[in-house]
């Protein structure tokens, strides 16, 4: 066999990290797995496993840091709710980008869209009176359902696969009649499968977020990132799809980290519905001081995680924002590079007895993107990432993101360079070469 590491070595890495099926393994384990073969080895490993931004963040968000900090502001507490250019220009980029009308005082800023999203969580789970449970669309981001852990919150969740279009709307309705269902998180384009909801299935799940009375969770993470569409001129369509044209009840989670490259400074913002930001519940009072929903979100959850989003990143988010909204700065075409490595990726896989397991948007094959999801044959999961780590790639199982395709694995492009696709090609001939008789 033609392996770069020795599968002894991996299983003795494995024993020594008390992990015994890779199919369940976290992706900061699989990464800490892969940091250790690496050191071991000597050798420089295809890392698939991670989704860490690989673009450099633009000069525009830097030099209004620079200043930013210049001018003193790092000794300033920031104001709790945003600082002002911020929530206009996030306002106007949801507008110019999104056609979404969502006013500058219902843009909040969050230290990325994790924040965001264990804000909006915990306040939806205590908003009305029986409706205490999240339901996840999967597969989908594996922190999401941590953070319901965390809080105390009950949580369901499906994978979506099997369920798309008009057949989407049974399955929630199957949940969401229980009553006891508060929002439904998503994400679109979709992590770790890079599906991305149509028009007619966000169209299907506001229709039954207003005969339930729940809130839609719109996690927009990779925003304008299915390259198949270009979504990149302000205020002309195409626009990308979204809830926020079919109900009132949706909050929308933005982030700074992929599309704009500028996720080490942990940047987002919260967008609440203008309608749901007023809506009243005395349930709230059980745990705020309020009863209004956008109030109990900024001054009571989002307060007591933190005093505020870091100063000087909101006038480097704000700049980058409005350069965006002006015409100046294109951040979808800076991205496009992820989707350009995709494509050249996952034809070195399909080439060499792989298979995409989330392949299609309806009849649409799937975009070029951030990830792919990739099975080889009948290997289970965990075989499949032990002996891909023995030719030198990492990845992570599609199990731990909630997804029923276990045997699967999700690849990201972002920290695989063009410089790469040499050795990754031949590690994937060799791997094929040795397991495609078996």
């Amino acid at each position: 066999m033609s392996r770069l590491v020795d599968i002894k070595l991996v299983e003795e890495k494995m024993s020594a990290m008390g992990i015994s099926d890779l199919s369940r393994t976290s992706i900061r384990e699989i990464t800490a797995l892969t940091n250790s073969l690496e050191a071991a080895t000597g050798e420089k490993y295809i890392r698939m496993e991670i989704g860490v931004p690989g673009l450099p963040v633009s000069e525009i968000a830097i030099n209004a840091e620079i200043e930013a900090l210049k001018s003193g502001v790092a000794a300033i507490y920031p104001d709790i709710n945003g600082i002002p250019q911020l929530k206009k220009e996030a306002s106007r980029f949801l507008k110019l980008f999104l056609d979404a009308d969502i006013k500058p005082e219902n843009c909040v800023p969050c230290v990325g869209s994790m924040q965001g999203g264990y804000t909006t969580l915990l306040t939806l789970t205590r908003f009305r009176e029986g409706q205490d449970t999240i339901l996840f669309v999967d597969p989908g981001f594996p922190v999401h359902k941590q953070q319901a852990r965390v809080m105390g919150a009950p949580y369901k969740a499906f994978d979506v696969y099997n369920y798309r279009g008009e057949k989407l709307r049974a399955k929630l309705e199957e949940y969401l009649s229980a009553g006891n269902i508060a929002c439904i998180l998503y994400s679109n384009p979709n992590n770790p499968s890079w599906i991305c909801f149509t028009e007619e299935e966000l169209k299907i799940i506001a229709e039954l977020c207003d005969k339930y009375n729940v809130v839609a969770i719109e996690d927009l993470a990779y925003f304008g990132m299915d390259f198949r569409h270009d979504y990149s001129v302000p205020g002309q369509p195409p626009y990308p799809p979204t809830i926020s044209r079919y109900t009132d009840n949706y909050v929308l989670l933005v982030s700074s980290s992929k599309a704009f490259s500028y996720a080490g400074q942990r940047m987002g913002f919260i967008a609440i519905s203008d309608k749901l930001a007023v809506q009243k519940s005395d349930n709230l009072l059980k745990h705020y001081n309020w009863n209004l929903f956008s109030r109990c979100l900024i001054y009571g959850s989002l307060y007591a995680l933190s005093s505020g989003t870091a100063h000087t990143v909101q006038y480097g988010f704000a700049a980058l924002l409005k350069a965006a909204n002006d015409g100046t700065y294109n951040f979808v075409k800076e991205i496009r590079e992820y989707g350009e490595k995709a494509h050249i990726m996952k034809k070195i896989f399909l080439d060499n007895g792989f298979n995409i397991v989330y392949d299609k948007d309806g009849d649409t094959p799937i975009a070029d993107g951030f990830y792919f999801t990739i099975a080889y044959k009948d290997m289970n999961g965990h075989d499949l990432i032990k002996n891909l780590l023995c030719y030198g790639i990492s990845a992570i199982s599609l199990g731990v993101t909630g997804s029923e395709h276990s045997n699967g694995l999700r690849a990201c492009v972002s920290l695989v360079y063009r410089s790469q696709f040499p050795d990754l090609k031949d590690r994937v001939e060799n791997f094929n070469r040795d397991f495609s008789k078996k």
